[in-house]
């Protein structure tokens, strides 16, 4: 039976393939950027500050949900490559109630030990009743946002890309427009922004489940059956998609250590200075996010059929593009920090030239970043979870905790802003040294 998947490989095929999912990372950073903006004009800095603080907790949250999607969707894609339908029809469902069950686990003891979260993150007395009211919205839907993750990265492996963008889509002007309800006229604050998110992740998550329960059968290949319990299996998916969880954790661990730095060298200032340039980093990755995402069940795929022709072509035009998006990002990030700045905070505050001043310096990240998050995903993909979680971790902790620990004492917040860039060019060897070694063992290289 034909799939998605299983199409001839040219530039052009993979960039239509991979736009949706491109897509629908660039549409899910700027909803996420909406929220920030109306979280800082409607409740104040402070506010925006405060879920920067307790974001490190949605991170388990999303390192949960890709790990097994990414990890489990290279297994199935695998499968599907190997003419095994109903085995990879049967796993996909196991993963799916498996996921589903920690997202209960973690709502549980996120409601149980809220107090102790909050203040373990970092939060000051100052920012206690923001951070507690969003956190305490967020813990109630995190079955649902572990789904709606999960689902989008299936869509993929399912060949149904568009999908994907359509759900995104759908729960992204969900979202904007119940910010503006919650927050103007019902006054709801923070709270509000936090059930304006996570509202809009029930309609995606209600036509993921109805795809893959009833649709895909009708003309699809991935869609539910009894679940296939393998413990082997479901270990594998966990370790192959670890390096998402390590990104996931270690963007929590770094937010952590970025927030208690410019609290301690700016005060809350620097915290609402680094929590835009995060958002603002999502919005300017997101594509390089979605293309890495999207390449990696097509990847999976022909790994599983062998076919070293595609393989190679596959991983060539990959790293072309990379290139190309990585270049974007970083001209691209001169042009707009000071735009997208002024959206959050007035030009006249001490908080909009600590933002850009920042940015500045932080942008050249841009120039490295896309090979690691690239090459990372290109791992997962051929079920090394062991390289592309060494590949996560050097990028986002290995590096960054000693520089961040270090170079603020000899330059002060300049060290704190060059942390990044310089983790990332770091971790650029790695990626190629690692790309170098396994391009025979994979078939992307030349013998």
């Amino acid at each position: 039976m034909a799939i998605g998947l299983d199409k001839k490989i040219s530039l052009k095929s993979i960039l239509l393939f991979t736009l949706p999912t491109m897509s629908t990372m660039v549409f899910l950073s700027l909803y996420t950027i909406v929220d920030g903006i109306f979280i800082s004009r409607c409740v104040g800095a402070d506010a925006l500050s405060a879920t920067n603080i307790v974001y490190p907790v949605i991170n388990l949250v999303l390192g949960s949900s890709i790990m097994m999607a990414t990890g489990g969707s290279a297994i199935v894609a695998t499968l599907l490559g190997e003419k095994k339908p109903e085995k990879a029809r049967r796993i996909f469902t196991a993963l799916t109630i498996v996921i589903f069950c920690v997202g209960v686990v973690i709502a549980v003891f996120g409601r149980i030990f809220i107090e102790n979260i909050i203040y373990l993150a970092g939060s000051t007395e100052e920012l206690y009743q923001y951070c507690y009211d969003y956190l305490s919205i967020v813990l109630y839907f995190v079955p649902i946002a572990i789904l709606k993750t999960y689902f989008d990265y299936f869509l993929v492996t399912a060949g149904k890309p568009a999908l994907g963008l359509i759900n995104s889509i759908i729960g992204g002007i969900t979202n904007i427009i119940l910010d503006y309800i919650f927050m103007v006229p019902l006054q709801l604050g923070v709270k509000g922004a936090a059930l304006a998110t996570e509202i809009g992740m029930v309609i995606p998550v209600i036509i993921g489940f109805s795809y893959f329960m009833y649709f895909s059968r009708k003309n699809g290949t991935l869609y539910f059956q009894k679940p296939l319990f393998q413990f082997r299996t479901i270990i594998n998916a966990c370790t192959n998609g670890s390096s998402e969880m390590v990104t996931q954790v270690s963007t929590g661990i770094t937010t952590y250590l970025f927030n208690i730095k410019m609290l301690e060298y700016i005060g809350v200032d620097g915290v609402g200075a680094i929590t835009i340039v995060l958002y603002t980093q999502f919005l300017l990755t997101s594509i390089i996010l979605g293309f890495s995402s999207g390449m990696a069940p097509l990847i999976s795929y022909n790994y599983g059929k062998n076919d070293v022709i595609h393989l190679k072509k596959l991983i060539k035009y990959g790293y072309r593009m990379i290139v190309v998006f990585c270049i974007f990002a970083f001209c691209l990030s001169e042009i707009i920090s000071p735009i997208i700045t002024a959206i959050f905070t007035d030009k006249t505050s001490s908080l909009y030239d600590v933002t850009v001043m920042g940015f500045r310096i932080y942008a050249s990240a841009f120039l490295f970043d896309g090979f690691n998050i690239f090459s990372s995903a290109m791992f997962t993909a051929f079920s090394n979870g062991k390289i592309s979680a060494l590949i996560s971790f050097m990028r986002s902790l290995g590096f960054f905790i000693p520089s961040i620990m270090i170079l603020p004492l000899f330059l002060g917040v300049v060290g704190i802003w060059i942390v990044v860039p310089l983790a990332e060019l770091f971790t650029l060897f790695i990626s190629i040294y690692f790309y170098k070694a396994y391009r025979i063992q994979y078939g992307y290289g030349r013998k």
